[in-house]
């Protein structure tokens, strides 16, 4: 008996979004990042900059008897756009770019029925908050934090 849709979900979403052609030039990440910072574009599920968890959950009971059970959570996801110039308007425009195809493979479609359900993990699933992070340090980077918000029945 399964006592939880996030693993499922998490992995589903990876899917859907490496397998989305409108992010064929981002790296997907599963979780934090590792020291190889090469790509430019990029998105990590189940991790944010100075975040807290990859995944918050919650659960109660569905109905009277106990038999079934809601769960509604939140997978925290990180999107990138950086170089070596120093053009943060490019930047900030790319990075919400592939936020927006995020968003956009999260939607239904005639290909894609499933989608906003990560492939049938949960009963629904959408972007639903951002946090756009600037820096210059070394270079340009333009960064926002998002969430994936999910509700299943276990």
């Amino acid at each position: 008996m399964e006592t939880s849709r996030v693993p499922a979900a998490v992995d589903a979403l990876l899917e859907i979004l490496r397998a989305a052609p409108a992010l064929g030039d981002v790296l997907i990440v599963d979780g934090p990042p590792s020291t190889n910072l090469t790509e430019q574009r990029r998105i990590y599920v189940g991790w944010q900059p100075n975040g807290g968890a990859s995944v918050a959950l919650t659960q109660s009971f569905n109905a009277a008897g106990a038999r079934t059970r809601d769960e509604n959570f939140t997978i925290s996801c990180y999107a990138e756009s950086r170089s070596g110039d120093k053009d943060m308007a490019l930047h900030r425009g790319g990075v919400f770019e592939i936020v927006a195809a995020v968003e956009i493979a999260l939607r239904a479609t005639d290909a894609a029925p499933e989608a906003p359900t990560l492939n049938g993990t949960v009963l629904w699933a959408h972007l639903t908050a951002g946090d756009l992070i600037q820096d210059t340090d070394n270079g340009s980077l333009a960064g926002l934090s998002f969430s994936v918000t999910c509700r299943a029945r276990i």
